[in-house]
């Protein structure tokens, strides 16, 4: 069970670069939640997939001898549903489908997976931590980082470029 949630049922299998796999389905299904269900599945992913993924990687490392298998995406998971947080919320409290606002699901997939890849401050010094801790962290780092880093460029864009368009 703990190898199900660890891969997030079988996406970090999928080869090259199973952290965007991991990444893209969590967005696909973060807007199929929003549109379909209710838009607070997104953040409460969020929760569930943090404590599943501090639940499911410790036992998958003590049987792996790599330190941070490829294949664990949960941690992505995790990290995508909080960087879409910051833009699904308030799309939601002013009733916006987040089709018609794509960049809310966009920016935050393009964002994450730069922090994700290039590790800057404390998401590497998470991913140099190791073990589930740091495995977990660091894409939990990256996820912040994202969301908040959306949050600023959707209020240049509103506030600067959009009043001139």
């Amino acid at each position: 069970m703990d190898k199900l949630i660890a891969t997030f049922f079988g996406i970090g299998r999928l080869r090259p670069a199973p952290g965007t796999w991991g990444s893209a389905a969590a967005v696909a299904l973060g807007v199929l939640a929003y549109e379909l269900i209710h838009p607070m599945l997104v953040p409460a992913g969020f929760v569930v997939a943090t404590v599943l993924g501090f639940w499911a990687v410790p036992g998958v490392l003590r049987q792996s001898a790599d330190k941070d298998p490829s294949w664990i995406v949960i941690d992505e998971v995790a990290g995508q549903w909080l960087a879409m947080s910051f833009t699904v919320i308030p799309l939601a409290q002013k009733g916006v489908s987040i089709l018609a606002a794509w960049p809310g699901f966009v920016v935050p997939f393009l964002l994450f997976r730069l922090f994700d890849i290039w590790k800057p401050w404390l998401v590497g010094r998470a991913d140099r931590r190791g073990g589930a801790t740091g495995v977990m962290l660091d894409d939990l780092w990256a996820g912040l980082f994202a969301g908040i880093g959306s949050v600023i460029l959707a209020g240049l864009y509103h506030t600067v470029l959009e009043p001139m368009l």
